[in-house]
């Protein structure tokens, strides 16, 4: 296969050489030959250096980097990556007993930009975030199940609302290995949660919230906890486990209060500690008296991209002023962004101005983050996306 090559302007390789996986449309010179949207190209600066090898793609990220060593980008090459990225998990014992739910590959920071795979127990949900990750989904399905042998025993690739929409592809959800199940169940920390693999958001469960959950479950013991943006339940699930004394689930979806209610039940049959409202958040606190003494914010992305950060930021700041004003003396608050474009710094800020506007007395008891198997290239500070904090307000 003759592979083209793109070569930068003069001085646009700076960013390679510390090894950022993403070459933006605005340094490259030209292309040699006709390269299609998807496929490898090779990447030289202005002096005909090369710089690395990746999927070429049309928008402002142009190439996003597999390998900075010349690479044949074929089957061997995707069982390398995948078993790499699979060990790191090993390694993290995240199959052990109790729990069968894990981000197996997280795009740039398993050195697979574009690529996304959450393991629930023997299925996979694979997402393309790139053309190319998505022309290769087919080797890429092989290679996984080379990688993992019998542990997998279905793929189900969900890239329907997550390829580019200008790449026109037209493409569906559907199997790439095996079939449905007749319900897909993950289990974290002994804990069972319906997967919506098929409509539900990202891959159909926030695995990233799976550390912050179990802390939380430590506080709760006791409290009235209010577990807003409530989503599948994950937080209000642990906070039963850590004995509560009544749990509050709130969404302004009625289909995510469906799916709390199920997870509920499942671990909770009968239990009489929690119930469900679907409202808007700010509604919702603003309504409300000071009957909670634990809240969880954590709020869909408020902003997905940098032209509205100055709104996103507003957002976080009414949100956790209204928690805090609202929140009982000695209270909790565990809030969250999981927008990539707000920085650690300018939410933290954010919520410093919210505390300043309550003028109660907060201080910081956790500062956290997404889980290790949401790893961060170094290279790439991009991928670190969560940012949250555990306050405690007097």
């Amino acid at each position: 296969m003759n592979i083209c090559k793109l070569y930068l302007k003069p001085r646009k390789e700076e960013s390679l050489l510390r090894f950022h996986p993403w070459v933006f449309s605005g340094a490259v010179e030209s292309v040699s030959g006709r390269v299609e949207e998807g496929e490898p190209v090779e990447v030289y600066d202005a002096a005909r250096r090369f710089m690395g090898i990746g999927h070429y793609q049309i928008g402002s990220i142009a190439v996003r980097i597999l390998s900075f060593q010349p690479a044949d980008i074929d089957h061997a090459f995707w069982v390398q990556r995948l078993r790499a990225a699979y060990d790191l998990r090993r390694t993290l014992g995240l199959q052990a007993d109790g729990n069968d739910t894990f981000r197996l590959v997280y795009g740039e920071g398993d050195m697979l930009p574009g690529l996304v795979v959450d393991v629930y127990g023997p299925m996979a949900v694979m997402q393309a975030h790139s053309v190319g990750m998505h022309r290769a989904r087919t080797v890429i399905a092989a290679a996984l199940k080379e990688t993992m042998g019998d542990a997998l025993q279905c793929i189900y690739y969900k890239s329907e609302g997550t390829l580019p929409f200008k790449a026109a592809l037209g493409e569906e959800n559907e199997f790439l290995l095996g079939r449905a199940p007749e319900e897909a169940i993950a289990v974290e920390n002994g804990l069972r949660f319906h997967v919506d693999w098929q409509k539900g958001q990202k891959t159909g469960f926030f695995v990233d919230q799976r550390e912050n959950r179990a802390l939380l479950e430590t506080y709760a013991r006791g409290r009235s906890v209010l577990n807003m943006f409530c989503y599948t339940g994950g937080f209000s699930v642990y906070a039963m486990r850590g004995e509560a004394g009544a749990v509050h689930s709130v969404d302004s979806s009625a289909k995510a209060i469906s799916l709390t209610e199920k997870n509920v039940e499942r671990n909770f049959p009968g239990d009489a500690r929690h119930r469900t409202f679907v409202a808007d958040a700010f509604d919702f606190l603003g309504k409300t008296g000071d009957a909670y003494d634990l809240i969880v914010l954590d709020p869909p992305a408020f902003a997905k991209h940098k032209d509205v950060l100055r709104n996103a930021l507003q957002g976080y700041r009414k949100l956790n002023a209204l928690a805090i004003e609202k929140i009982r003396t000695g209270g909790i608050l565990f809030t969250f962004s999981c927008s990539q474009v707000v920085a650690r710094n300018d939410f933290r800020l954010a919520v410093f101005s919210a505390a300043a506007q309550s003028g109660r007395r907060v201080r910081i008891l956790h500062q956290l983050t997404q889980p290790a198997d949401h790893p961060v290239n170094i290279y790439h500070p991009e991928g670190e996306y969560l940012k949250g904090l555990v306050l405690y307000v007097e």
